[in-house]
């Protein structure tokens, strides 16, 4: 076990995983426990977080699993005071939830729109505003909330761009509001890492996305989760307001 988190306390959103393997938010909430952090894992279906967080716990990490809507403020509020109430304290709140929408312009109905919207981006504002009190009460933490390199490219659906791209001026103008508070927050914007979330594409898509990355290596929410250890670490003592990208090169292309 590593000590980068040791005595801290971790709520990530959306620690389970929708499906066979790991996404992004199950990535974080394991590497963030080895790391020495307690982590609260929260998902709108607790038996995904649960399963998380018994891996944790098989690596004798420490962690609980919460159920909650996050596009709810009493759900969010809930989570922290769940947190508050275990622990003493909350140090780190990686906002993770999201869905996807590949629907273009002419497609995306008022539905589909505000379901994404809700989902990926008033999420980060209702969990940001519950976690605020307890984590100023610590003297200060960390916030992290997953864009995408969708919010700079044209190749995602409408919705999913325009949310991820909300994601990251959020992310500017609260950094800016709670720095005086020894607040961080920081975005990571991940390119098309291979998790359940994209499993439906199938291996060709796999194999051309793997082929359009700089770097020729497939990305993985371990690589996701790792840039969320180091913006929740004193490492990044001095890091806020920014986007840490991490996407094998893609954003360099054109292609």
């Amino acid at each position: 076990m590593g000590e980068r988190l040791a005595g801290k306390i971790a709520i990530v959103t959306g620690a389970g995983a929708r499906g066979p393997g790991v996404g992004n938010g199950k990535a974080t909430a394991i590497l963030m426990a080895r790391e020495g952090a307690r982590v609260l894992c929260v998902d709108a279906q607790k038996d995904r977080a649960e399963e998380t967080v018994g891996l944790i716990r098989a690596e004798k990490g420490q962690a609980l699993a919460f159920a909650a809507d996050v596009t709810h403020k009493a759900d969010c509020e809930a989570m922290v005071a769940e947190a508050v109430g275990r622990w003493g304290g909350l140090d780190v709140l990686h906002n993770n939830v999201g869905i996807e929408s590949r629907q273009t312009l002419m497609d995306t109905t008022e539905d589909e729109w505000d379901r994404v919207m809700a989902v990926d981006l008033k999420s980060m504002l209702l969990a940001t505003q519950a976690a605020v009190p307890a984590l100023e009460r610590r003297g200060g933490g960390a916030v992290t909330c997953v864009s995408s390199v969708a919010a700079v490219r044209g190749a995602w659906g409408t919705a999913y761009a325009a949310a991820k791209a909300g994601i990251l001026g959020f992310v500017v103008s609260v950094a800016n509001q709670l720095a005086p508070k020894a607040i961080r927050v920081n975005a990571i914007a991940p390119g098309t890492v291979w998790t359940p979330m994209v499993e439906d594409l199938g291996p060709e898509m796999r194999e051309r996305r793997r082929r359009a990355i700089p770097l020729g290596v497939e990305g993985t929410a371990w690589d996701v989760g790792w840039a969320a250890v180091y913006l929740a670490s004193d490492e990044a003592r001095w890091v806020t307001g920014q986007t840490l990208v991490v996407d094998g090169g893609l954003t360099l292309t054109t292609r």
